[in-house]
């Protein structure tokens, strides 16, 4: 400690080897006292302007008397610490800034406060102060850097208007690691549209995004947990990768990686359920609008024990560490399995579709991610496609890259074209091919029987080939043999006062009886 006194031959010694050129560094190492000490005693010999020699000189007693400093008074250090304790709610709101450390702070507070406190007591007292501030608080979050999600255990409710039953209904709650801002929304579900959704507006009520969002193991963010590498879902990957951010699942049975958002979650409580508590709301917009109102007063309120909102860290230190929101929202999008046909295309069966893809992943597996304008196709996470959503039914958007020069035959027929030929040979050909395209699941196996249908009016026409189409529409029966039969057999010919649709006489026979056996 500075203030402690050392017995006159160790003040002779010291003095010795500062003369002699030695460092205070030095003379406490050699010595075993503070550096403090030290320093106490070199000032005072530098205060009576006496040399080493005459110090020297003097007897104990004269030397003693000579350097007898006075006690630190008590009310002193109490001054000294309150000075101190002053300051804290400005260094835990700097702390919270990128790159600022608790040696940097000390340095300018020591700077200010030259008989202030040395850099341990420094963080002693400052951790003593978080502990009365925030018992839980162990961790400093830097500003930007996370964002914590989780859903409330306890539910509130909205009244059905027509049968007035309570339906309970999902709280979703976010918070900014060094700020404390808070959003909280209403949700009927924890399903993947809500929980999207509500990852969406709370981004955009922050105006910018984190590096990393924390989330619990929830169904709709991990596929599975794992305490190294858990599998995230594919909807929220591509919520991340749309928002240029990282998904950092908490690990199971570790509940300080939560610790935050699960002590928002209890305030929320205090804050915004216990005061809904007596109202009652017959919409989910109506409820969001009352949380909204006392969600804006929790976060301008001032933190116990500090002189400033949450609202002021964020404004002050988070909110321009956020990266900036991509120019569009993110749109909601659903996710399918598929294989890659032969023809380089995979199929996407809500809208009856094809997409191509690079033709090495021919046979693959893969994902198709479509929103409401968009297809993405991935494999092990990998984007390897990307089209505009195109609701036409049976038809092919292509990429020529995607395709091999083998497939070539492939980029050239498709159902529209098929369509389209069978439209010139007449209305029921027309009818007989669309039929075709529907039935087949494979595209190159519909393709063939309709080049091969449609090649037939070279030889016998457009008016028999329209015609069988029409019988064989009858029979709803899609084939190229089908056809052919009809052909072979004249059926083509035929009318519908024909012979043909007349009871067909039975052949006579031995074995036959015929009608008169039964008179």
């Amino acid at each position: 400690m500075a203030n402690k006194r050392i017995d006159m031959l160790n003040i002779k010694q010291l003095l010795r080897l500062y003369t002699q050129g030695v460092s205070k560094l030095q003379i406490s190492k050699q010595l075993g006292i503070s550096r403090n000490t030290a320093k106490k005693y070199i000032s005072l010999f530098h205060e009576h302007q006496l040399t080493y020699d005459e110090l020297i000189e003097l007897s104990d007693e004269d030397l003693d008397d000579l350097f007898e400093t006075p006690p630190t008074d008590i009310r002193d250090k109490d001054s000294i610490k309150k000075q101190l304790e002053s300051l804290f709610p400005y260094i835990s709101k700097e702390l919270k800034r990128v790159g600022v450390t608790r040696y940097l702070l000390w340095e300018e507070y020591i700077d200010k406060y030259p008989s202030g406190y040395q850099y341990s007591r420094f963080c002693h007292h400052y951790r003593e102060w978080c502990k009365k501030v925030n018992p839980s608080m162990h961790i400093e979050h830097k500003a930007g850097d996370k964002l914590f999600v989780d859903y409330t255990g306890k539910k509130l409710h909205i009244i059905d208007k027509e049968t007035g039953e309570q339906q309970e209904v999902e709280v979703f709650v976010s918070i900014l690691g060094a700020s404390g801002m808070t959003f909280v929304e209403a949700t009927r579900t924890q399903g993947k549209e809500d929980f999207l959704g509500s990852l969406t507006k709370a981004l955009h009520y922050y105006g910018g995004v984190p590096a990393a969002i924390v989330t619990d193991n929830l169904r709709t963010a991990v596929k599975k947990s794992h305490k190294y590498e858990p599998v995230i879902t594919d909807s929220l990957l591509d919520f991340a990768s749309h928002y240029s951010t990282t998904i950092l699942p908490t690990r199971t049975y570790h509940p300080k990686d939560k610790a935050l958002v699960e002590n928002a979650v209890r305030i929320v409580y205090t804050r915004i359920f216990a005061p809904l508590r007596k109202d009652h709301f017959f919409s989910l917009e109506a409820l969001n609008k009352a949380i909204e109102n006392l969600l804006e007063g929790y976060n301008e309120a001032p933190m116990k024990r500090k002189k400033y909102s949450r609202a002021d860290v964020f404004r002050e230190v988070e909110k321009h560490a956020l990266s900036p929101l991509p120019a569009m929202v993110y749109q909601l999008k659903h996710s399918v399995r598929a294989t890659v046909h032969k023809t380089s295309h995979v199929y996407l069966s809500k809208d009856k579709h094809y997409y191509s893809v690079p033709f090495s992943y021919i046979g693959k597996k893969v994902n198709i991610i479509f929103s409401k304008n968009t297809v993405e196709i991935y494999y092990d996470q990998r984007r390897i496609a990307f089209h505009n959503r195109v609701l036409a039914k049976y038809q092919y958007t292509t990429v020529k890259e995607h395709m091999p020069s083998s497939y070539q035959f492939m980029t050239e027929w498709n159902p529209s074209r098929f369509i389209s030929w069978g439209r010139s040979v007449g209305e029921y050909c027309e009818q007989y091919i669309i039929k075709i395209l529907e039935k087949k699941q494979h595209p190159e196996q519909s393709y063939k029987t309709c080049l091969g249908i449609l090649s037939l009016s070279k030889k016998i026409g457009n008016i028999r080939l329209d015609n069988a189409c029409k019988r064989a529409l009858g029979y709803e029966k899609y084939s190229l043999a089908m056809i052919k039969s009809i052909l072979e057999r004249g059926l083509d010919n035929l009318t519908d006062d024909d012979a043909f649709f007349e009871e067909k006489k039975l052949p006579k026979h031995k074995n036959i009886r015929g009608g008169k056996y039964y008179q």
